[in-house]
């Protein structure tokens, strides 16, 4: 149908990459900076300064995946990155900060008592024996940061790293893992100093959970830390405890998100309190991890809704929602929806019942050029557009002895991703790679792309496979939405 160019693998063919910045906040996305290039800060922070978000986050790439050092961007917005360039680089032969070392998880607070911003993070060797906590400062927010020293906390191991300032009293703690051994598997809580240059004592000890990635949030009345399972970089359920005091005693945890979503395929890192004119926000700030290519791992920023007389927190999806930091007011975004039973197949792909998604209906078979599915009469602007593509990935039902196989067999292998190709108004020469991460058996996510839609109620989009690494295959599709432009 499109001809034989589609079977190319993704990382072969020519993309028509929209490089508009956007204003609403869109998990999954490619989020890019003013200059159009990927914004690259994963396992991060953000600090509001002067008015002004600053997110740091590790700087990855494909050549240097792990010690590329911390970059920094700035916003006022949350949602309109411009990129500053590194805040810490690495240093050549430098024991704590080379290139062949791990710098992971950047947080950066700011000392009251010295005037100065100090940058905290996970400082290892390659091979995660050192278990240290890096310190770098600078008198300027965005750097550069200069090293000072890497420390074992209160003489123990540190893994995942993470940072809280409690907004009443303005003390700061590091929140961190020490380690997967049988002696480790704890998380900690511990205060550091009024200059925030060194931890004075613990806090709190979560005993043999065996988490990671541990963030806190704090409201009027309750304190929630949220922490993920020690997975790598393959998403699982986050869970989440609560507590009057750091101190304790904190409550049993909880999944924050839908069962078998795996969080939506994110894994926690940060929350952030965004205090506004009229009401008090709360954001999930997750990494959606692609271990095939870690450099180009997304964002999952999310609302998060709080009850303190229930004393829940669970997290809400929304494929695109509007976000004013002003009032902390923010909305989802209506969009339009299309069927896949309203929907055209080629091919081999075929309409199957399936009693969980929309209209009764999923689309499966999609495999290459050959087996394909097209939307017919999608209404455009002329202008960018978001689109979400609601799918569902079963290849945890996998092979088990296959490459690609499921994780949840003897013998699996865990592949993560399938990717499919979008074409739209059958333009062959412009197509896009949509990555569409492991679901569950009746688990329906999506997975947006930005494209450029005729203005008018002629469009098309069609959706056929492209090479993953072991198979053409793109995941079942159950519906497209599509969205208005950004203002």
């Amino acid at each position: 149908m499109f001809g034989s160019k589609l079977w190319l693998s993704a990382g072969l063919l020519l993309l028509n990459a929209v490089v508009v910045p956007g204003k609403y906040i869109v998990p999954g996305a490619r989020w890019r900076a003013a200059d159009g290039s990927l914004v690259n800060a994963h396992a991060g922070s953000v600090l509001l300064d002067n008015d002004t978000f600053w997110w740091f986050g590790e700087y990855k790439t494909q050549e240097q995946p792990e010690g590329g050092g911390v970059s920094v961007y700035s916003s006022p917005d949350l949602a309109t990155w411009t990129f500053h360039g590194l805040a810490l680089e690495p240093v050549q032969g430098n024991p704590y900060i080379s290139p062949q070392n791990i710098i992971q998880r950047p947080k950066v607070v700011k000392s009251e008592s010295t005037g100065q911003y100090h940058m905290w993070w996970h400082a290892d060797n390659s091979s995660y024996g050192l278990l240290l906590q890096g310190f770098a400062t600078a008198d300027t927010i965005a750097g550069p940061y200069t090293f000072v020293n890497a420390t074992a906390p209160l003489g123990n191991w540190s893994q995942d790293f993470g940072l809280f300032t409690d907004y009443k009293d303005g003390r700061s703690y590091a929140l961190y893992s020490n380690g997967d051994s049988v002696e480790g598997r704890d998380v900690y809580i511990s205060s550091y100093d009024e200059q925030v240059t060194a931890l004075d004592a613990v806090v709190h000890r979560f005993d043999k959970y065996d988490l990671e990635a541990p963030t806190i949030i704090q409201t009027d009345q309750s304190y929630y830390a949220l922490m993920s399972h020690k997975t790598g970089y393959r998403p699982n359920n986050v869970v989440c405890f609560r507590a009057d005091s750091l101190s304790g005693p904190w409550s049993q945890p909880w999944i924050v998100a839908p069962l078998n979503t795996r969080t939506f395929n994110s894994q926690s890192g940060f929350t952030l309190r965004i205090n506004g004119r009229e009401k008090t926000t709360y954001l999930y700030l997750g990494d959606q991890w692609d271990s095939n290519s870690i450099w180009e791992s997304r964002y999952i920023w999310l609302p998060m809704t709080i009850d303190d007389n229930k004393k829940t927190l669970e997290l809400e999806w929304h494929d695109v929602y509007d976000l004013d930091v002003e009032t902390a007011e923010w909305h989802p975004v209506e969009g339009r929806e299309y069927y896949v039973k309203d929907a055209t197949v080629n091919g081999t792909a075929f309409k199957q019942e399936a009693n969980f998604a929309s209209g009764g209906t999923i689309l499966t078979g999609i495999e290459g050029n050959d087996s394909t599915v097209t939307f017919h009469g999608i209404e455009g602007t002329g202008k960018p557009q978001w689109v979400s593509f609601y799918y569902q990935n079963i290849d945890d039902m996998g092979f088990g002895d296959q490459p690609g196989g499921s994780p949840d067999r003897i013998g699996g292998s865990w592949q993560l991703r399938r990717i499919s190709s979008v074409v739209v108004n059958g333009d062959t020469e412009n197509v896009e790679t949509l990555f569409q991460r492991d679901t569950h058996k009746g688990i329906i996510l999506s997975a947006p792309l930005q494209l450029t839609l005729a203005e008018g109620s002629n469009n098309t989009i069609t959706v056929g496979g492209l090479y993953n690494g072991f198979y053409y295959k793109g995941a079942d599709i159950e519906k497209i939405v599509v969205y208005p432009p950004e203002d």
